[in-house]
Parts: structure tokens; sequence; C-alpha cells
């Protein structure tokens, strides 16, 4: 018999009744009942429960155990009564009766339970994530992250896809996000960065004749949390392709999402592809939002045109609509019976939180076959607009219309956002589906607000729509990219874009944004170095890794599928990193450090 198990704590059923076996394992939990000795033992594969006698020899030994000691036991399986199985357990219908024991390592005072799973803090947490992920559902999530990631692999591999590893230390490059940079020895002064993503190397992989590559991609940006983006590092699915447009990326992609998530959708919805296209302006426009829930039946409309009439009073409005700013409808459909508190929340978050005036509403209701409004500017609307207003809103008797006024972008911020929490406040979201949808059509520029300067939009190396000739003729902020998201369940799961694989309209791309050729040869030499000799039209997309399993765990938060995160603080509690380091590395290094006054103490 092996030494410390026969079996696995998972594997025992009626079938080895009889049988004498071994397992090994976490005391999972212990209890006493009249005499007889009860332990769970759990190991990776599952709990078994094992069942003591006082007449056995081992009894005295047996009682000291404590939760999380490592203990391996040997004897017989037996069946349990009728009305001792447990169903809800795999080992339910049998027990192990202990003969022989001995205990493999104790384990101290525990700082957080493992059985029962309470809620703790989130420092203690993960200063002891090893005892974290000993608890059920965190076990279970790593594991369905390992599964996912083979999925992943399988999927691509069958779509033809070939995967490669780049580099780690490499340069500097503009991806939107801070750079860890990490010293030089050999190169006194010089830093390498920790790749923000595999960009450039996975163009030059297309230059080099490589047709389909993909990768399960490590990715290093210095940015703050969230709850679905952890700070430090990441992963995602890397994707880049060969002579395709577009819809060939879409094509490909599409069968690897939607079978992962048909693989593990565990008993929830998905609808059968094509997944939806949404350009970019109707996103903003309908959802307020480039990455909308569409499990969320509001669709937001622009009633700017009906309060800029001249027999529409409200006064409020007028002001921001004529210095070019818009009003958008939310309609709340069958909220008119809604307490007032239900209006009254919702103006005062909109307050509170959004930092907006508040919400103005109309509740619509039906008076001798006509469509009339209450409510504190229905006054304000006549009868026939409020009807007409209502109409291209989708509204009707019984529904809502809030509205959101501001400059554009501001009042489509507002009212994605009142139109998430009127989705839940209704509790009218579809619930256990999985919906996805592309993004598409993004702005290849923007203006930024504050130095009034135009610069990229997303992705600086997409290809623009109109290529060249739109760059030399066009109003660059009406420009369009071949640039894409993919979005499930209002999550942005990744972006991609069809590349910019020509020097010429390169250089002009950049120049727009404000680069002389100069600087874009300073930090992107290689890539347009490459592009002279020969470039395929190529794109791709990258799909995050951990996003995608913490909505298939149905986590709220990314560091519920990640083996061991930092916190929000960018630390690793567990290992204590970042930490001060030997004078002598960093004599080494030949760094030597400017800290801030209130740090100065620490050195």
């Amino acid at each position: 018999m092996h030494q410390y198990r026969t079996h696995t704590c998972g594997e025992l059923r009626p079938e080895h009744v009889g049988n004498s076996v071994r397992l090994s394992g976490w005391v999972h939990r212990k209890r006493d009942h009249g005499g007889l000795i009860f332990i769970d033992l759990r190991d990776h594969y599952g709990v078994t429960q094992c069942v003591l006698e006082p007449s056995a020899s081992v009894f005295a030994a047996v009682e000291t155990v404590r939760p999380e000691w490592v203990i391996t036991v040997t004897g017989k399986v037996v069946a349990r009564g009728e009305d001792t199985v447990n169903p809800n357990l795999p080992t339910g219908a049998i027990e192990l009766r202990i003969e022989e024991f001995s205990l493999i390592s104790e384990a101290e005072e525990l700082p957080l339970p493992v059985f029962g799973e309470p809620n703790y803090p989130e420092d203690i947490r993960l200063r002891y994530r090893f005892l974290d992920l000993r608890r059920e559902k965190l076990h279970r999530n790593i594991v369905l992250r390992s599964q996912v990631i083979t999925s992943l692999r399988r999927r691509m591999e069958t779509q033809g896809f070939t995967e490669f590893q780049t580099p780690i230390l490499t340069a500097s490059s503009p991806e939107g996000a801070r750079d860890f940079l990490v010293p030089s020895r050999l190169h006194p002064g010089q830093f390498y960065a920790l790749p923000q993503a595999p960009q450039q190397f996975k163009q030059l992989i297309m230059v080099a004749g490589f047709d389909r590559y993909f990768q399960i991609a490590p990715c290093f940006r210095d940015e703050d949390a969230r709850a679905d983006r952890s700070p430090g590092e990441f992963y995602q699915l890397d994707i880049e392709m060969s002579f395709v447009t577009q819809e060939d990326v879409f094509a490909a992609v599409e069968p690897v999402l939607h079978g992962v998530f048909e693989e593990f959708a565990a008993g929830r919805v998905l609808p059968p592809r094509p997944f939806p296209r949404i350009p970019y302006s109707e996103a903003m426009l309908k959802y307020g939002s480039d990455k909308p829930d569409l499990r969320n039946p509001i669709e937001i409309c622009d009633v700017t045109e009906f309060f800029a009439l001249e027999a529409v009073t409200f006064n409020a409005f007028k002001k921001p609509i004529a210095a070019g700013g818009a009003v958008r409808a939310i309609p709340a459909p069958g909220s008119a019976s809604q307490p007032r508190s239900f209006f009254d929340k919702l103006n005062e978050w909109a307050r509170a939180d959004m930092g907006a005036p508040g919400l103005g509403y109309v509740i619509l209701e039906e008076e001798a076959g006509a469509l009339v409004g209450r409510g504190p500017i229905a006054k304000f609307i006549p009868s026939g607009i409020l009807a007409r207003m209502a109409a291209k809103a989708g509204a009707g008797a019984g529904d809502t219309l809030f509205f959101a006024c501001d400059r554009p972008e501001a009042a489509a911020a507002l009212a994605g956002a009142a139109r998430l929490r009127i989705g839940e406040q209704l509790d009218i979201c579809e619930k256990n589906i999985f919906r996805f949808c592309w993004i598409t059509d993004f702005p290849m520029y923007e203006r930024d607000e504050a130095t009034g300067k135009i610069d990229f939009g997303h992705n600086p190396f997409s290809m623009p729509q109109g290529g060249l000739e739109a760059l030399d003729a066009a109003d660059p902020l009406s420009i369009l990219a071949y640039q894409y998201d993919i979005v499930c369940n209002g999550v942005e799961l990744s972006s991609g874009a069809i590349r910019n694989h020509r020097p010429d309209i390169m250089y002009k791309a950049f120049a727009i944004a404000g680069y002389d050729r100069e600087a874009v040869d300073d930090r992107f030499g290689g890539m347009i170095k490459a592009f002279k000799f020969g470039a395929p039209p190529h794109g791709g997309i990258a799909p995050g890794v951990d996003r995608i399993v913490m909505l298939l765990a149905d986590e709220p938060n990314i560091r519920e599928v990640i083996l061991f995160p930092m916190n929000q603080q960018a630390q690793d509690l567990l290992m204590q990193a970042p930490a001060a380091v030997a004078p002598e590395q960093l004599r080494e290094l030949h760094i030597r450090l400017s800290l801030p006054a209130t740090d100065k103490k620490r050195t």
C-alpha cells in the first residue's frame, strides 16, 4: 500500500465498499457525536467523511487533531445508512472507518477559517492567501481558470493558430498606462520595460512570415486597481493574423470565445453566433457606454430636438443645448407605479455620485385615450410633443422618461450610468445569460479637452478607415479606425484592430497626433524598419483571461480568480512586495535613491 494514499478524498464510491484504503489530506472539520469522532478529510479532489469508534486503538491520537492538520488514515470503506447519505457530496454514500492513523504536520491557530468560508477582511485573506486558497469556492475558481486556459489553447490550435512566446524584457512603448521599468546592470542609466502587451512583437511575427499567432501572454501595467482590473500584471489571449479583414478576425475569434463560454456555462444561456456588431457612435447613443450590458433592455435615445423647440419651456435645458449640449432620454419601463422615493433616490444618486444637477423626469399616463405626463418637468412639455418624444423613446403609459442634459459626452455618461441603475432598481435585466457584442468603428482621434491637442483615441497602430486619402483630406475627428472591442455583460474582454502596416500611412497618422518622423523612428524604429521590408496586412485582438474567468465564475472582483493577487495599493502582502533592496544591489545597478521627504526615514 502506498505510503500516503491509495485514493484521493474525492474518489471513493459505493463500488469501493469493503476495500481497505489509505487517504491523506487536511482535517476540514472534526465532530464528536456521542463518543464517535467524525473527520471530514479534504484534499485537492474533494472531501471524504472518516469515522472513528472509541474502541479503536488510535482513538486517543485522533482525538487531538485540529482543523487543517495534515493526516493519513487507513481503514475500510463502508456504506452509509440511508438516513445519513449526503447527496450534496460526491463521496456522500460512503465513509471510511479509521483503523490506522499518522500525523503528517500540525497547524497553528488559524488566522482565518477554511471551513464555512465566511467573509473576511481582504488584507487577512491576501496575507494568508495559501489558506484562503484552501477554501472551496476560491479553490474551484483557480481550477476553473486552468481549465479555461486549456480550452482556449485547444480551440486556438483547432483554428490553425501556433503559440509563440515574446520577450518579457523589452523597450518602453505607449500603451495607455505606466511602464514597469527594469534597470540594466550592463548599461548604466538605461532601462528595460516589462511589456504592457506584446503589441509590436506580435506584429513583427506577422512581418516575419508566420500567419496565425497566439499566446497566453503576461502583461504588466503600473495602473490602479478596479473590480475588473488587477494592478501590476494580467494575462491575455494574445492573437494576431495575416492577410485578414476585420470580419476575418471576428470569424476566427467568435468560435473560440463562444465555445469556451458554452463549455463552462454551467446552466447559463449563450445566444448563438454571430455576435451583434454595434458601431461606437450607436453604442454611445443607445447605451451611453462603449461596453454595453445587453442584458439590460433599456435603450437611450436623443431627444435634444424636442427640448430645443420653442413650445417646450423647460429653460434649464435651453442654455446647455444652445452651447452644443444634448438631452438623452432614458425610458424606465413600468416604473410609473413606483413610490415617490424611487424617483427621489435616483435624483439624489445623480447629484451625489455623478455630480449632475439631477435627473429630470416625466411619468407617462393615459387619460381619455391620450398620453399625458406628470412630474417636476411635465408642465413644460406640451402633450403633443411629449407623445412624439415618448414614441421615439419607445415608451408609453405606465413608463417614465428620465433625462440627462449636458455636453454630448457627459450626457451620454450620465444616461449610461442611469440606464444601468434603473435596470437594476427595476429588476428588468436578464439573468443567467451571456450577452456578447462587438463594438466597431472607433474614432481614430480625439481632442484633449484641457490642451485642445489632437491625439489618438485608442491604439495608435490601427489602420484608419479610408487610408492615406482620409488622413490627407478629412477632418481628423471624423476619421474612423478599424478598431473593435468585444464585450460580454458590460465587461470589455478585449480591444483589437486591423493594423497599420504601411510606413507612409503610419508617419502621416502620427504626424496628425503631433509626432514628427524623427520621433516615430526613435520610438517605433524596430517596427517601422520591419514594415519597410514588406509587411502583410494583419490584425488581431487580445481577450483578457482574468476577465473571462471572472465572468464564468460569476465573481464581482477579479482578485477572486487570480492565485496570488496584489491588493488595491499594488502590494503583495504574502511575499511583502514591493520592498527595499540591499545597498549592494543598488550600487551594482548604478542607482541612487532620491525618495520623497516622508519616505527618507525608511532608507
